[in-house]
């Protein structure tokens, strides 16, 4: 199995350009987002550590927005909790899909959370910063202080590009970025 992990910043595009592979995508914000809306033991263990913000299942972004507005440590405290699940869900998808030629991982903390393997082929997926926030903006829980703190946990754009194999260049046209992956994937399958 070939592992394609895709990096990039927040608002980069990696999921539009993970979708465009066409091999089973492990994307760990939806991951993350079915552990708040479906996972009680997170929801208690949350309530737990930082009940002050939590009060009721599901966990609801406002309640998680609050709690890292309130302290920057608390997205530690978080990760802390959330990120060994993220992993489990990681290691179960690639059981279920150990006979795939390709799998495609789409997590935003790939690097910073040790989850890249020699062997992996990574692809740095680059846009606009203006167009990025423009997009983000958009979101509807966007917050700038937020995103802030979530681009403070991780790596440098200079970092994981020299780090990645190959690097898309994303202006969101769908039709240029489906050249480009197939360009890469013939590359990596020869």
């Amino acid at each position: 199995m070939i592992r394609i992990s895709i990096t990039g910043n927040i608002g980069s595009g990696k999921t539009f350009i993970s979708k465009l592979f066409g091999y089973p995508v492990f994307s760990a914000d939806k991951i993350v987002s079915k552990l708040y809306s479906e996972n009680k033991i997170i929801y208690s263990k949350l309530k737990k550590r930082l009940p002050k913000f939590f009060s009721t299942f599901p966990v609801k972004k406002e309640e998680l927005i609050s709690a890292i507005l309130s302290n920057k440590k608390n997205i530690k405290k978080i990760s802390l909790i959330v990120h060994p699940e993220v992993r489990k869900k990681l290691k179960i998808f690639l059981n279920n899909n150990k006979n795939k030629k390709v799998v495609i991982l789409d997590i935003p903390l790939y690097f910073e959370n040790k989850l890249n393997k020699k062997e992996d082929i990574i692809i740095f997926v680059s846009s606009d910063q203006k167009q990025v926030l423009k997009r983000i903006k958009k979101r509807k829980y966007f917050n700038r202080l937020i995103f802030q703190r979530l681009k403070a946990l991780q790596f440098s754009s200079s970092y994981k590009r020299m780090k990645s194999n190959y690097i898309i260049r994303n202006n969101f046209n769908k039709k240029l970025a489906r050249k480009k992956v197939k360009d890469i994937l013939k590359k990596v399958l020869s």
